[in-house]
């Protein structure tokens, strides 16, 4: 494991070390390219002077070629260089881009791994556009560094190191009136981009803002167009989009009056060698090739000093990048598996809740004092007001929180002490909020259990009543579903849900208000499916609806985060309590409706001239 405190700077190039290999076979490329390129002034120059007969006299300057064959020769060596020049810096580019987009690749894949092992304790906090922005926008801003930042930055040290002192050996005079403009050019980068850092921290963030107000958006695009608020929503994402153009835009125009002002310098620095040159050359102490050389180093020298400023961007964006990405690599789950902890396995089904409590934060009690008893192969209902911990009670079961208090044992082993796979392999949840993924109905079906066959999606499909629907479909199984299930109703996403956790076969059952979504029907359907499967099975059911609260073995009556009633339905109908008011405000007209259902599917007649009196 990376350790945290070292800065973020080389916790980010730990991520390279293991293609070091890669690494050193681009520096030497680096290396090659840096040689072949400070040398093809040098063969230049020399052609010049050894190439070429420049006399003088009263009529001008006279030029003249000289050999044939050392001009053929001078020819070679240019053409060679520039293509010694040209494969290195390929070698260079290449491998640059090679370990730049494998580190990329490595983080994103740290980035999804760790958030698929986060509880949702984090999901509750984290925005899905901010995480998109910072696997997305601040990895790429990481991998920048890597290839343009780390390996270019070796390339134009050792370019400036070369051209510098080629520059002194050539002549001293021009070289330090070529340097006084080089602190200037340098500066006046380095301030640039230091400008620049905040306001690309700040586009970061935007762009972040504005992917989960998109997000947000299309994922409720149903009831945007229900109450009829495109028009605001259009609003809050211009005005996103808005700030974020006016962000990118200062950048733009910063850049713009820069890069003018970069040039006109450094063509002043140009003036000033050619004057001092000619000046030079009239005194003999320096050759026409020797000029022409310079001149191509200080136009060499414009890269590497100029890059300085950019160079520096590159780290301070990779900074901020690197403490957005690690805020998500540091992150602790505050659901732990012990090291070392054994599966759970040969799983009977005796669920207990001893004492638990559980807060979401210090000053947000949601259970307290929980104490549930369910012998392997019992069936419980838990019914409440909202917001009463029904939902939470479930949660703690398959660990996607752990209790604050108290602890919760599976045949007498704490859920604690055994591994987060294998304990959730043997809980199977049918949600209240279905989800379905982009894909086929067999794939989503068969989503838990790797490997299932045909035959075995088809049978799980025939218990939630969902089979005969498919079959009659064009492609059957094979249907591809809209994205989170949209081309498919309520009651048929549920279903689906069903059948998926059928096929897992798993020994305790968690239906989450699972067929509240189906008419009375389906519903009828679905709960024959159900008895049957739930025979044998310990079953925890969150429902309204009374059929389901009849049928268990125990209610569990919760208000305010504790049990305030227990018993079965006989027991808890003869007292006046909180059961006794759900009752009469909600399943009693459940009942009558089940009996005028049945009434009129045994004597239809009746049923009509009843309803016509």
């Amino acid at each position: 494991m990376r350790r945290r405190s070292a800065p973020i700077i080389l916790r980010l190039l730990s991520f390279a070390l293991p293609y070091w290999r890669t690494i050193l076979l681009a520096w030497l490329c680096v290396l090659g390219a840096s040689a072949f390129v400070v040398l093809m002034p040098l063969l230049i120059g020399w052609a010049i002077d050894n190439g070429l007969n420049i006399t003088t006299g009263d009529d001008g300057v006279a030029v003249a070629l000289g050999s044939k064959r050392l001009i053929i020769i001078l020819g070679l060596l240019i053409a060679g260089t520039a293509l010694g020049r040209g494969i290195f810096a390929y070698g260079q580019t290449y491998l640059g881009e090679w370990i730049s987009q494998r580190v990329a690749y490595d983080i994103r894949n740290d980035i999804y791994n760790h958030l698929q092992k986060l509880s949702f304790a984090y999901h509750d906090k984290a925005q899905t556009g901010e995480l998109m922005s910072r696997a997305t926008q601040d990895v790429e801003g990481v991998r920048m560094f890597i290839s343009m930042g780390v390996l270019r930055l070796l390339y134009l040290i050792v370019l400036l190191a070369a051209v510098m002192f080629l520059m002194v050996t050539t002549n001293w005079k021009l070289a330090l009136v070529a340097w006084i403009f080089l602190p200037i050019v340098a500066a006046r980068s380095i301030q640039v981009s230091m400008s620049l850092r905040p306001i690309w921290m700040e586009v970061q963030k935007l762009q972040g803002r504005m992917g989960a107000v998109l997000q947000e958006n299309l994922s409720g695009m149903r009831v945007v167009k229900a109450f009829a608020r495109e028009q605001r929503e259009s609003v809050k994402f211009a005005k996103e989009a808005k700030d974020l153009f006016e962000h990118s835009f200062a950048t733009s125009r910063i850049q713009a009056f820069n890069m003018p002002m970069m040039t006109g310098i450094w063509m002043l620095a140009m003036v000033a060698v050619a004057w001092l040159g000619a000046y030079e050359i009239n005194n003999g102490a320096l050759s026409l090739g020797e000029l022409t050389s310079f001149i191509w180093y200080l136009t060499l020298l414009q890269l590497p000093v100029r890059s300085l400023g950019w160079i520096v961007m590159l780290f301070a964006r990779a900074q901020s990048s690197g403490q957005r990405i690690y805020d998500i690599l540091d992150a602790e789950s505050a659901v732990q598996e012990k090291p070392g902890a054994p599966a759970l396995e040969d799983v009977r089904g005796h669920v207990r809740f001893e004492n638990v409590s559980f807060a979401y934060n210090a000053v947000s009690p949601v259970l307290h004092g929980i104490d549930i008893d369910v012998p392997a192969g019992k069936v419980v209902a838990l019914l409440g007001p909202t917001g009463s911990g029904k939902s939470t009670v479930v949660n703690l079961m398959p660990r996607f929180y752990d209790p604050t208090d108290g602890r919760i044992t599976i045949d007498g082993i704490d859920t604690r002490d055994v591994t987060i796979d294998s304990l959730r392999r043997n809980i199977g949840i049918v949600q209240q909020d279905v989800f379905l993924f982009a894909a086929t109905i067999r794939d989503n079906i068969a989503y838990g259990a790797v490997g299932a066959s045909a035959g075995d999606v088809e049978r799980v499909a025939k218990m939630a009543r969902i089979h005969d629907y498919i079959a009659g479909l064009p492609d059957g199984y094979d249907t591809w579903v809209g994205e989170r299930g949209a081309t498919l109703s309520g009651g048929q996403r549920q279903r689906i849900a069903i059948a998926r956790t059928l096929l897992i076969d798993p020994r305790i059952l968690i239906f989450d208000d699972s067929t509240s979504s189906v008419d009375t029907e389906t519903e009828y359907l679905i709960q024959q499916a159900l008895a049957e499967l739930m025979r044998g099975r310990t079953t925890f059911v969150i429902a309204q609806r009374l059929r389901t609260v009849k049928s268990a073995d125990e209610i569990l009556v919760l208000q305010e985060g504790a049990i305030v009633e227990r018993g079965r339905h006989e027991e808890l109908i003869e007292q006046e309590g909180l059961y006794r008011q759900i009752y009469d405000l909600e399943l009693r007209a459940q009942e009558e409706a089940f009996e005028r259902a049945q009434a009129a599917a045994t004597h239809p007649a009746s049923a009509q001239a009843g309803g016509a009196g």
